[in-house]
């Protein structure tokens, strides 16, 4: 009977041609099961970041969304705290934006799908200091009048040129526009009703005016919150959170635990037990 040294990791045998077969089949399939293995741990990740995204309940599931900021004269105190909660909310839901700020001309300050970190030097001008407000930088050149189709053609505009196929439109506004917009206005909201993309509002202490048009053309459903303020704090943000079930992230997950378990079945090495004693 032979005997085993300690220091050798073989054991004699002569069943070599069947062995030579059993190896050949191993490294054939250990390096491409691997590699699959890693292929689907990516795609599940990128899956995963891709539900971080649909995290705030303001913009749609799966869209790329531009917001659309009021910053007018008319645009309160109180209503500038309403629009910070609305930036906190996209930020800690890491959502991908593009901004657009606005009163008698649209700016564009970021592109379509910036990370929404980008959006925090906003949260400065919207965060009161002893009580106040700091100074807005957009005050010198814009005016009390509004025009908020400009600022809407301007959001679409970005959407088209960046080629984003599932776009959508976030308003924070008090909805007052200047009395020779609303023709203008009635048409670009007619025009992004008939389009995929879409557009929801969040309204900053509005008059019944600018709530009406909005409702008529798109919708009630268009609202984010309740439409008028309450006489206490600022109103929360009210929003229904619909999550469409991760079917890319649940068949990554499930081929990724196939490549495994076919990589210890038909690839691992092969273990034999630890002989308990110095011969056999």
């Amino acid at each position: 009977m032979a005997v085993l040294s300690r220091r050798t990791r073989a054991i004699p045998t002569i069943e070599t041609d069947g062995l030579r077969s059993v190896a050949l089949r191993t490294r054939a399939l250990r390096w491409p099961l691997a590699a699959a293995a890693l292929g689907f741990l990516a795609a599940g990740f990128l899956f995963a970041r891709g539900l971080d995204e649909q995290g705030s309940g303001l913009v749609p599931p799966g869209t790329s969304a531009v917001v659309v900021l009021d910053v007018s004269l008319s645009i309160t105190d109180r209503d500038f705290r309403r629009s910070r909660r609305v930036i906190e909310r996209l930020i800690a839901s890491r959502t991908p934006v593009g901004l657009v700020v606005f009163s008698d001309v649209p700016y564009e300050l970021l592109p379509p799908r910036t990370p929404a970190r980008e959006l925090r030097p906003l949260l400065r001008l919207l965060t009161p200091e002893g009580g106040r407000l700091p100074p807005n930088p957009w005050q010198t050149s814009f005016s009390a009048g509004t025009l908020i189709s400009a600022s809407l053609d301007l959001a679409q505009r970005m959407l088209r040129r960046d080629q984003v196929e599932r776009g959508s439109i976030l308003l924070v506004s008090d909805l007052q526009t200047a009395p020779a917009d609303y023709g203008e206005l009635g048409r670009t909201l007619r025009r992004l009703r008939r389009s995929p993309i879409s557009v929801r509002v969040v309204p900053l202490s509005p008059l019944s005016d600018g709530v009406k048009l909005f409702e008529t053309l798109l919708g009630r459903e268009a609202f984010l919150d309740s439409i008028e303020p309450s006489a206490g704090d600022v109103p929360r943000i009210e929003s229904s959170l619909h999550g469409r079930l991760p079917l890319g992230l649940l068949v990554t997950g499930a081929l990724l635990f196939l490549a495994l378990a076919s990589h210890e079945r038909y690839a691992s090495r092969l273990a034999l037990p630890r002989a308990s004693g110095r011969g056999l």
